[in-house]
């Protein structure tokens, strides 16, 4: 078996990654916060489409680039497709997106959260192995079948996790824990994924190996994320706007504080649910 690096730039990629994961997941769990406090089912699903852009998009998969960036054959080049690369990024966004929008309508039900952390976590189990079967080196990758197993479990409880923390968490300072906690689950699932890789060299000394060098990868995907988080907070920033103006202040009597507005309400403790 070829010699692996996990870790290859010391700490900064492991702490790089978890940044990157935790500040999608906390935009991520803004947005749902957003998705409880409207009464529209058309700005629910847009709120839930933002946030399944940030933390599959960002929380998730640009948190595995990043992370995979640290991982190398000292033996072998490292090259990528970048069709499969960008294919991971969509199965991502794809998945978390589907697993909010179960939790996300219809009243809020254990059965629904679990059925939607299964539907997520495989679907993130399915992004991390495309982002693998992408890579290339000169010689055959491998897996260890129980850390894969133990992989997918991690994914399955993670994303259960998750899918929990959407439809409960309410204040900030809730939604920040939870998004550190979220960060902590998803970088366990890669790194226990990226554990599970073999490798074996090919014995001929010609090292030629297709693909894209990562580091060429790595200017796109920073201008694609950059004008994906800019649009999302242009589109955030315009429907709350919307919103503010929609939305009539909720009277006290019925509950809420004096000049509350229904978002008001989802982000303080107890505040609405889906």
């Amino acid at each position: 078996m070829a010699e692996i690096h996990h870790f290859a730039h010391g700490a900064f990629n492991p702490v790089a990654a978890f940044l990157l994961s935790f500040i999608g997941c906390l935009l991520g769990l803004v947005c749902t916060a957003r998705a409880r406090a409207t009464r529209q089912r058309g700005r629910r699903a847009r709120w839930l489409v933002l946030a399944a852009i940030a933390i599959g998009g960002a929380g998730i998969w640009l948190m595995h680039f990043m992370a995979i960036l640290g991982f190398a054959v000292p033996a072998s080049p490292l090259r990528f497709d970048p069709y499969l690369t960008m294919s991971s990024l969509a199965l991502s966004v794809l998945t978390v997106g589907g697993g909010l929008f179960i939790v996300g309508f219809g009243r809020r039900r254990t059965l629904r959260v679990l059925g939607g952390g299964v539907v997520t976590g495989l679907g993130v189990v399915a992004m991390h192995y495309t982002g693998m079967l992408a890579m290339r080196v000169y010689g055959t990758i491998n897996y260890n079948p129980r850390l894969v197993l133990a992989s997918v479990g991690v994914a399955v409880v993670a994303a259960t996790v998750a899918l929990w923390f959407t439809v409960t968490v309410g204040s900030w300072s809730r939604i920040a824990i939870a998004s550190v906690v979220m960060a902590l689950a998803v970088c366990g699932m890669h790194y226990t994924g990226m554990a599970a890789i073999q490798v074996r060299l090919h014995e001929s000394g010609i090292h030629h190996v297709q693909g894209v060098n990562p580091m060429q990868l790595l200017v796109p995907i920073v201008l694609i994320t950059s004008a994906a988080l800019i649009g999302m907070a242009f589109s955030g920033l315009k429907a709350m706007t919307e919103e503010e103006f929609a939305a009539p202040p909720i009277p006290s009597p019925g509950g809420g504080r004096h000049g509350e507005t229904p978002f008001t309400v989802a982000l303080r403790p107890g505040g609405d649910t889906f």
